[in-house]
């Protein structure tokens, strides 16, 4: 059981930092016309809020290795 919860947090947390990090690198095009390309201006808490919680999953996975 210690083993399966400690991969599920390292996997949860991976997969979180890598999906803030891409929403904080390569935002969204709202709007595309031929050439012209609007970016929407958005707000960048939601990807440091995912980039948070896959830190402290991440390490809440790493700490079930020194029990």
């Amino acid at each position: 059981m210690k083993n399966t919860l400690k991969v599920v947090l390292l996997l949860v947390g991976s997969g979180l930092i890598l999906y803030g990090l891409y929403t904080l690198f390569f935002p969204h095009i709202s709007l595309q016309n031929g050439t012209d390309k609007v970016a929407a201006d958005q707000d960048n808490m939601q990807s440091f809020a995912m980039i948070c919680l896959g830190v402290l999953s991440f390490i809440g996975g790493v700490a079930f290795k020194k029990r």
